[in-house]
């Protein structure tokens, strides 16, 4: 088992979700985060002041599947979340040594 953990801008985890369910994924994880990158953040205005915002509002998106599924799950992330801008985000991938359902107490894959 592997698990995926995508950092996209918020504007696009409808479209992940739904590649991932189209994939056949049964469950996600969706975490509101913030984070900087290449990006270096950006200078807004508020009630006349000037203010350095250096962490962006980011979703991060976890997912486990089978190793059967890593290739197809990081091609459909890729595809639905990328706009070709700097901030578009990254994937990570660690493996899973053991699921477990709390539920059924079910193991592995079968707990996914």
């Amino acid at each position: 088992m592997k698990k995926i953990e995508a950092i996209i801008r918020p504007h696009k985890v409808e479209e992940v979700r739904e590649a991932l369910v189209d994939l056949g994924v049964r469950g996600m994880t969706i975490i509101e985060v913030r984070g900087m990158g290449r990006q270096k953040g950006h200078t807004e205005v508020y009630r006349g002041s000037e203010y350095q915002i250096d962490f962006l509002p980011k979703i991060k998106v976890e997912v486990v599947v089978a190793e059967r599924l890593l290739d197809g799950a990081i091609a459909a992330i890729l595809k639905a979340a990328k706009t070709g801008n700097i901030g578009d985000g990254k994937v990570f991938v660690s493996t899973i040594d053991e699921a477990i359902r709390v539920r059924t107490e079910e193991v592995g894959e079968s707990a996914l």
